[in-house]
């Protein structure tokens, strides 16, 4: 890898974009080397990830809506949108595929510097491959750019701490991950590159307080930007320059100031790009931090049945990192963490309410784990207002770890009961992850999509989608066109569309 010093510039230093971020990424996304048989093979996978989390939120509102606005823009021989036939205009195929694969959070992660979920970056350059007819091979080329670019990008610039939304970072990758689909020059890239960040930096409102069904809409809103900024760049239209380092840039005033310093890791001319397989999937729906708490709860279901029971339970307290406890847990000092009524988008982002359910039921399900009656149950509400967490220094260092063999997303809870006696217990990974108890395989994902299809999609379809998806570097333009999967007949027809402008 090649390590780039990025800092803020003044105008009168005219940096050459030969020495911009922004160009650097361009040259990345413009190299031709060759995809790895083991980047290809995750690169299947996620596909299958992402279609199996979006079939499962095809019936849910923000998939209804965004669905609803794509379908008002039909474009012959254009880009599929999950749940139904036909083509339309890329950009707004991105934007409700976006959202389907966004809505349940339930799809795969890469935390460092910055969180980030990189199969955002899929329906975005998907979609214009169906649009402009390509084949599966530079599918593959394309989706593993917007991956290394995300996760180059998660490493080195922390977006949170400057309450920036972690879309930023997809922006960029995703008009990256286009650029190399297509083959476009450098120049091309560059600018699609820079009109993609200024058009996505946003505040983390959107998943902070009271979690709206905006949440979905903005890693689609960024995807969505990305096809736009590529095409507007492919016309000849430029973007503000130098995007990062610009005395008036995205780091002088939205990030770390005139003062600030990055390094970021970008593969070398000619190196594979890899950095899918730093990354992890879900087998839980739920933010990431909560995926190894949910295996650790339900170990201690089994171990400890005694504290499904309230009324054995003094205290739980989470010992974890920085993140966990200041996003989903006590510390973000959000009341609606423990509130039974708030919305799913809350609920899933509470490690308190997370931990409580799991603990209780020993198991954890994408919708009866969030329904409204069960985060009102008497015995759950009572449990969950008992759950604190508690920012660790040695889990914080292992998060931010470097060294994927001590990286961890866990911790230790304690959990004091009624009697006087003390049940300590700790986990580093998820059981899904690569290092965990059951790192997740293609059966582990081909599961996940019949699961999570099941009653809206057909097997027949099912079938027909993975005899595609496993094969996916051999796919001609017209099997890429294909790759989407359509409801069973009656089921979206029978749900009533939103209506807006369009």
């Amino acid at each position: 890898m090649n390590l780039h010093d990025v800092r803020v510039r003044p105008s009168e230093d005219q940096l050459p974009r030969e020495q911009q971020l922004a160009w650097k990424i361009a040259e990345v996304a413009v190299d031709p080397v060759e995809v790895t048989p083991e980047v290809t093979e995750m690169v299947i996978n996620r596909v299958i990830d992402n279609a199996a989390v979006a079939v499962a939120s095809i019936t849910r509102g923000p998939g209804v809506a965004a669905r609803a606005q794509a379908l008002d823009h039909p474009y012959e021989a254009g880009a599929a949108v999950f749940g139904v036939t036909g083509g339309y205009s890329p950009e707004w195929a991105a934007w409700a595929n976006g959202v389907a694969v966004r809505e349940l959070d339930y799809h795969d992660t890469f935390l460092a510097a910055e969180y980030s979920h990189p199969g955002d970056n899929i329906p975005p350059i998907l979609a214009v491959a169906q649009h402009r007819g390509c084949d599966g091979v530079a599918l593959v080329r394309g989706i593993a750019t917007g991956y290394e670019i995300q996760v180059d990008l998660v490493k080195a610039i922390s977006l949170h701490k400057h309450k920036i939304d972690h879309v930023a970072h997809l922006g960029p990758s995703a008009a990256a991950g286009i650029g190399t689909l297509l083959g476009l020059g450098t120049e091309t890239v560059f600018q699609a590159i820079g009109q993609a960040l200024h058009t996505t930096t946003a505040t983390r409102q959107s998943r902070k307080g009271e979690i709206s069904t905006w949440k979905a809409h903005a890693p689609a809103f960024a995807g969505k930007m990305a096809v736009e900024a590529v095409d507007r760049a492919m016309r000849g239209q430029t973007s503000p320059t130098p995007i990062y380092e610009g005395e008036d840039g995205v780091i002088a005033w939205l990030l770390d100031g005139k003062d600030a310093h990055y390094t970021v890791p970008l593969p070398a001319a000619g190196e594979a790009k890899r950095a899918i397989l730093d990354t992890y999937t879900k087998e839980h729906s739920a933010e990431y931090q909560a995926q190894a708490w949910i295996d650790l709860a339900r170990r201690l279901h089994h171990a400890h049945p005694e504290l499904t029971d309230p009324a054995n339970v003094g205290s739980i307290t989470i010992h974890t990192s920085h993140h966990t406890h200041y996003v989903i847990g006590s510390g973000a000092n959000d009341p609606q963490k423990y509130d039974p009524t708030a919305s799913r988008e809350t609920l899933d982002h509470s490690i308190p309410y997370i931990f409580t359910v799991a603990l209780q039921d020993g198991a954890w399900h994408h919708v009866d784990s969030y329904a409204p009656e069960r985060a009102a149950r008497p015995d759950t509400v009572e449990l969950w207002h008992r759950v604190r967490t508690l920012e660790d220094p040695e889990w914080t260092r292992r998060y931010h770890s470097l060294d994927p063999a001590e990286k961890a997303f866990g911790g230790r809870v304690e959990i004091i009961l009624r009697d006087g006696s003390t049940i300590t217990d700790e986990i580093a990974v998820a059981d899904a992850h690569p290092l965990g108890a059951r790192p997740f395989a293609r059966a582990d994902y081909v599961k996940k999509l019949r699961t999570l299809a099941a009653g809206v999609i057909e097997d027949a379809e099912i079938d027909r989608f993975l005899g595609l998806a496993e094969r996916l570097p051999s796919l001609s333009p017209a099997e890429v066109r294909a790759l989407n999967l359509v409801a069973q007949p009656g089921l979206l027809e029978a749900i009533p569309l939103p209506k807006g402008l369009f």
